[in-house]
C-alpha cells in the first residue's frame, strides 16, 4: 500500500469529500484506512453493571483507500504517490505533483 499509518490525507470522494486527517490504521487485505475525523459513526452501548446508564460512542469507521489521496507537503493539495531510489540505494516514497519526499 502506498498510504501508511501517520500520513496526512484528504478525502477525494464520498460524504466527507474535502476533509483532511491523519491515517490512524491501515487494513491492506481489505483496502481500507481509518482517518481521524472522517466517517464518524455513533455506536450505542447497552447499560451494564459498570455503566448502568449506557453510553453513545463516536467511532471512526474505515474508508476505502481509493477515496483518499495523500497531501503533498509542498503544495498542501492532493497528490498521487510514487517511488524513487535515493543516493544510498534506498526506496523512498515521493509525491507525484512536486517530487518531494514523503518519508
Amino acid at each position: 500500500m502506498k498510504i501508511l499509518k501517520g500520513d496526512k490525507v484528504v478525502v477525494i470522494a464520498g460524504k466527507d469529500k474535502g476533509k483532511t486527517g491523519t491515517v490512524q490504521a491501515v487494513y491492506p487485505k481489505v483496502g481500507k484506512v481509518v482517518v481521524e475525523g472522517v466517517n464518524v459513526h455513533k455506536k450505542h452501548k447497552k447499560p451494564t453493571q459498570q455503566t448502568p446508564e449506557g453510553s453513545v460512542l463516536e467511532i471512526y469507521v474505515p474508508i476505502d483507500i481509493s477515496n483518499v489521496a495523500i497531501v503533498d507537503p509542498k503544495t498542501k493539495k492532493a497528490s498521487r504517490v510514487g517511488y524513487s531510489v535515493d543516493k544510498n540505494g534506498k526506496k523512498v516514497r515521493i509525491s507525484k505533483a512536486s517530487g518531494s519526499k514523503l518519508d
